[in-house]
């Protein structure tokens, strides 16, 4: 199993201690290597702080969380920036790109934080930005670039340190409908090519490509949908039901 997430908690305090506020209440679920899951619920459902957990940029109150049967939940301060560098790959809604950078520079950002000679670097660089339809845009910088463009770059730099786990929030947030069709597209792909993808979203349409869909209610897991031979619009409107269920308080709890 690559990635098993065990009765989860997450309770905060509020600034001066008088109020807790549980965010995350016994979420328990395992990622295949291999698939491609999509995490749905309204705001405040907890959706962002599982994705923080994740990414072992936070830390649970209770629970547990392992990458390939080791504990990401302990790791030291060190350590986890080592983590991240080996094992996941990032995607944000609002790109993260340093605009003082070329896309070029931009993508291979993680490889040079890893300390890799560039000879390495370039034969890792140009298979990616192929793959992803950007080689020509590489000398280019973010703001002479679309949205679209800005994205697959994202994509791009997730992509180049061959990831355990690409962990995606809102990835198509910020994208007009042709852009993000077309990243959807890409991250279909990427997936049927062996990558494993986490990807947090409130769009219907982006979880309606995922092959299994998990549903955070008050903080735990609601509901699932696995797409088995379901084509795109069937599990759009499966998706569609399930939201609005857990829009009108319906009892699902897994």
């Amino acid at each position: 199993m690559l990635l098993e997430v065990n009765n989860l908690k997450k309770i905060y305090t509020t600034r001066f201690g008088g109020n807790q506020v549980q965010a995350l209440t016994n979420v328990t679920f395992d990622v295949e290597e291999g698939e491609y899951v999509a995490i749905m619920g309204e705001s405040g459902s907890g959706k962002t702080t599982l994705l923080n957990i994740l990414a072992a940029l936070d830390k649970p109150t209770g629970g547990d969380v392992l990458l390939e049967g080791k504990s990401i939940v302990h790791l030291g301060e060190k350590e986890i920036s080592a983590f991240r560098r080996k094992n996941l790959g990032f995607v944000f809604q609002d790109f993260n790109l340093l605009d003082t950078f070329s896309v070029k520079d931009n993508i291979l950002l993680p490889l040079v934080l890893a300390g890799e000679e560039y000879t390495t670097m370039r034969g890792k660089l140009h298979p990616v930005a192929q793959q992803l339809g950007i080689s020509d845009i590489l000398e280019k910088f973010p703001y002479e670039i679309s949205g679209g463009q800005k994205q697959r770059t994202a994509v791009a730099r997730a992509l180049i340190t061959n990831p355990r786990l690409i962990l995606a929030d809102e990835p198509t947030g910020a994208l007009d409908s042709k852009a993000a069709s077309q990243l959807l597209k890409l991250f279909r792909q990427i997936n049927e090519a062996g990558q494993t993808v986490l990807m947090v979203t409130h769009s219907t349409m982006a979880a309606s490509h995922a092959k299994r869909v998990l549903f955070i209610k008050d903080g735990r897991v609601y509901h699932q949908i696995y797409r088995g031979q379901m084509e795109n619009e069937e599990m759009y409107h499966m998706i569609s039901d399930t939201l609005t269920l857990l829009a009108t308080g319906g009892d699902h709890y897994e």
